[in-house]
């Protein structure tokens, strides 16, 4: 990690720490502690097992990926890092900008070629896109009347959200079935920036733009004859979302609201992730917690209960990625490992 990386990690640790302070400051501590200590532990561990199930089920997609591309060598161990890693650079970075080229060095580090690595990250980005679009979809028809209703300025954040998403589904989609007239969409679409740049920059930018779209094509022809790997890796997928977008509901669960409705919470949750997907900030921080605490007040009525539920929720979502990322990323790949122990046996 660099030392840019690290300050970045710092800083968004205390960032973190600001922000519980701001919407603890009004909450009366006793009550607070209180309510800590009367949690019910055992959905808790319910909520905290479903984080570790989620990590665990795109460990398996990737060595599932990797496996199908040739990677005997990869195990199952170094395929935990790459999601592990993947969640500290998501969480460091704006708009998680980080987490792709974090997960591609990880894996090369293992011994895998750059190229098959990046067919294997492409493949579990175009299926994880794929399903965040359609899970959006149908909470759009289940929640949204409710966000809506009470809170009419978010709506609008949930549209852009689901508007950026499904943008970047059609653009995958039109390099796969479109190629030649992507490439003269997109070219022309960067014709303006001739205006704000030198000839041999904007050539640089051309060229490079041209290649990932080709090397895109050339991806998405061969990944789209397995289907059957497509289909299955687009189910672990979906149950790997599923864990991640029930975890309020265990957490309503642990502070005593037994009456709340699944479906809904969920919704909701999958409504709050495409809100923080559109704040620049790491993480969305701030963004995050005001929306949840916004849409889950009308579910949580007691105020230092609420306030509980959202720092529960953030440090299992996001503080808990990126502690174990920063675990993972000290921890060596296991021919590098092998390595060390033959050395050592001589």
């Amino acid at each position: 990690m660099t030392r840019r990386n690290l300050l970045s990690l710092v800083g968004m640790f205390l960032i973190g720490i600001l922000i519980f302070w701001y919407f603890i400051r009004d909450v009366n501590i006793n009550l607070l502690i209180a309510d800590f200590f009367n949690i019910n532990w055992i959905w808790m561990a319910v909520a905290t097992a479903c984080m570790f199930a989620y990590f665990g089920f795109e460990s398996w997609i990737t060595h599932t990926l990797v496996k199908d591309q040739g990677g005997n060598h990869f195990t199952f161990r170094d395929a935990i890092r790459v999601p592990l890693v993947e969640q500290l650079f998501n969480g460091i970075t704006p708009f998680s900008s980080g987490g792709q080229p974090a997960q591609l060095v990880v894996m090369i580090q293992t011994g895998i070629d750059g190229g098959r690595a990046s067919s294997v990250l492409l493949m579990k980005f175009v299926v994880y896109q794929a399903m965040i679009v359609i899970n959006f979809i149908f909470s759009l028809f289940i929640g949204f009347h409710y966000i809506a209703e009470k809170l009419h300025y978010l709506s609008l954040f949930v549209l852009f959200g689901f508007i950026i998403h499904l943008i970047v589904i059609i653009v995958l989609l039109m390099i796969m079935y479109w190629h030649g007239f992507t490439k003269k969409f997109v070219n022309g679409i960067m014709k303006p920036a001739k205006l704000f740049v030198s000839a041999e920059r904007y050539l640089k930018w051309q060229t490079v733009l041209n290649q990932k779209i080709d090397n895109f094509y050339s991806e998405s022809v061969r990944i789209a004859r397995k289907w059957k790997l497509l289909f299955k890796i687009a189910v672990i997928t979906f149950f790997q979302l599923l864990l991640y977008y029930l975890v309020p509901y265990f957490i309503m669960l642990a502070l005593g609201y037994d009456q709340a409705n699944i479906v809904m919470i969920v919704s909701l949750h999958v409504l709050i992730v495409m809100i923080i997907s559109l704040f620049p900030i790491p993480g969305g921080a701030g963004g995050a917690e005001y929306s949840f605490e916004m849409l889950f007040k009308s579910y949580i009525v007691n105020s230092s209960k609420l306030v509980l539920a959202l720092v529960l929720w953030r440090i299992l979502t996001y503080y808990l990625g990126m502690i174990l990322g920063t675990i993972a990323l000290f921890i060596k790949p296991d021919r590098v490992r092998n390595k060390d122990h033959k050395k050592l046996n001589i």
